[in-house]
């Protein structure tokens, strides 16, 4: 179907809507510039002193020249712990080695010494988690020092603390995915067991070590006095204890063996390419920037997003003229087949059915779903209610939930309460889940939880509240929700994989639907049945 744009460029309103997002723009690449320069200019000094590469270039050394790396979660702990943990302290993502993908975990030694806090925890464990699922061997770069001891508490004892990510690489290599550790630094207690479980372990002489307990933990508990190298070195654990199998005199030499190491892997991937011939968008994905409102209250057509994320700009849209606020479509995004789900307002009844509808068609097909979210929930109000949007609003979240081909999300704008839900949020567990600048996620917008609180406290016969009550209750309620819907609250904390320009999303989901689309499909999939 050929689309013709509503778009005028030259218009005030997308030059004033492109300023605005320009300027979000220009924040987010400030925020990674900062955060990809490790830690501070001291212990980064420290670090170049010992003749030790920073985590980025040793990222870019292992992976092929002139590939893409996709790295995730870069913002991870941005805004917490005064700013002092950037990236987490680790560095995550899908990277090319001779030809394959692979996924690399490093540490940045620059950041407390590589220490895990409990965000590190969850960056490690996501990777681990899509690796597994893309059935890619995972490559550690590990230079750490252990759990962050004043965070233990968040850090070692839950089920989804660090002994999680031993148990994901215990599972993955049992698998036959292949798990390979090259070590840089010094490796403590728990950063030793990274090494100690993979399945072929290199250590840089010198530099180096795996302990359980450094000499200051060995003089504690056993009274015995020993020095790191002695203790746990490469010389050491190479010709004695043999948790090493490769010993290399520098970090250059690790990195091309460990390149060796991955070119020797057999691959459990299925042989896959896209099977259509990819075709840049008629329109510019530059002019995505200045299609969504500045004022997240303004509406935007999903077409028009869609139009400058597809292959040809061109769709096929599905039940165009019935659920008109759910936009559905079969496109292709770099020759890869997917379905897209958007929506133009809340969802109603007729919407989320033929959503649910679509999800289970793509399902049967074997088409990828990408979800574009810019949605403050399903509708509501006495109309909406009588005509069972509670049990269609349902049907939607079922059918997303059970799909079991490759699904993506992409928060634009907001993504509130249960259209957060039904649009595959984190919690339903989207292979890979970006956001925009733009994003907010939160149960519901500011200006309604203002005016719910509000209502609630009104409310109270007992002590009914003043207007300067009342004024301090919004003033924080907005505050609330105005930090904590923020993207950069968000990513901080894992809920995405990841802030990306609008601009950069059409190759971002192309690389994902390509790593996707090679996954083993042994799955018995259920027909379609009419909602």
């Amino acid at each position: 179907m050929k689309f013709e744009t509503a778009i005028r460029p030259d218009s005030p309103e997308f030059a004033a809507n492109a300023a605005a997002f320009q300027a979000q723009t220009d924040l987010l690449r400030a925020r990674l510039s900062e955060v990809t320069r490790g830690g501070s200019a001291e212990h980064v000094a420290r670090h170049r002193a010992r003749g030790k590469l920073l985590v980025r270039d040793r990222v870019d050394r292992l992976c092929d020249s002139g590939t893409a790396f996709l790295e995730l979660s870069s913002l991870a702990a941005w805004g917490q712990y005064d700013n002092a943990v950037p990236g987490a302290g680790i560095a995550t993502g899908i990277g090319i080695v001779h030809g394959r993908p692979v996924m690399l975990i490093a540490n940045d030694a620059t950041v407390k010494g590589g220490s895990f806090f409990h965000e590190t925890v969850k960056k490690h464990v996501r990777a681990q988690e899509i690796a597994a699922n893309l059935l890619l061997p995972c490559l550690y770069l590990v230079d750490c020092g252990g759990a962050y001891l004043p965070e233990q508490d968040r850090v070692f004892p839950d089920r989804d603390h660090f002994g999680n990510a031993f148990w994901r690489q215990c599972r993955m290599s049992a698998s036959g995915l292949a798990q390979i550790a090259l070590v840089f630094g010094g490796c403590t207690a728990g950063g030793a067991y990274i090494p100690a479980l993979a399945d072929q372990v290199i250590m840089v002489e010198g530099q180096a070590r795996i302990h359980l307990g450094g000499p200051s933990i060995v003089k504690v508990a056993v009274q015995e006095e020993v020095e790191g190298e002695t203790l746990g070195g490469a010389e050491m654990h190479t010709t004695i204890s043999g948790v090493c199998d490769y010993r290399v005199t520098t970090e250059a030499e690790g990195l091309a063996l460990l390149r060796q190491l991955v070119a020797d892997l057999p691959d459990p991937r299925a042989g896959w390419r896209p099977p259509r011939e990819p075709l840049p968008p008629v329109f510019d994905a530059a002019e995505l920037a200045g299609i969504v409102s500045a004022d997240p209250r303004h509406p935007y057509d999903a077409r028009e997003a869609m139009a400058r994320l597809v292959d040809g700009s061109a769709f096929t849209e599905f039940k165009p003229e019935w659920g008109a606020s759910a936009v559905c479509a079969f496109t292709a995004i770099h020759g890869c087949p997917v379905g897209i789900i958007g929506n133009n307002g809340a969802l109603v009844s007729q919407a989320a059915l033929k959503a649910a509808q679509f999800i289970q068609i793509c399902d049967q097909r074997r088409i990828p779903l990408l979800f574009l979210h810019n949605i403050t929930g399903f509708m509501v109000g006495t109309e909406a209610e009588r005509g069972g949007i509670a049990k269609d609003s349902a049907k939607m979240v079922y059918a997303m939930a059970n799909a079991r081909v490759p699904k993506l999300s992409l928060i634009v704008g907001g993504s509130y309460g249960a259209g957060n839900y039904g649009m595959c949020g984190r919690g339903f567990r989207p292979d890979f889940l970006f956001a925009w600048p733009s994003a907010r996620v939160a149960t519901m917008s500011a200006d309604i939880a203002a005016n719910v609180m509000l209502q609630l406290r009104r409310g109270n016969l007992r002590q009914p509240p003043t207007q300067d009550e009342l004024a301090e209750v919004e003033a924080k309620v907005r505050a609330q929700y105005a930090e904590q819907s923020d993207p950069y609250y968000a990513t901080s904390r894992l809920w995405d994989d990841g802030i990306i320009e609008p601009a950069q999303s059409r190759d971002v989901l192309g690389l994902c639907l390509a790593l996707l689309a090679s996954r083993p499909d042994n799955e018995q999939f259920s027909p379609v049945y009419r909602m």
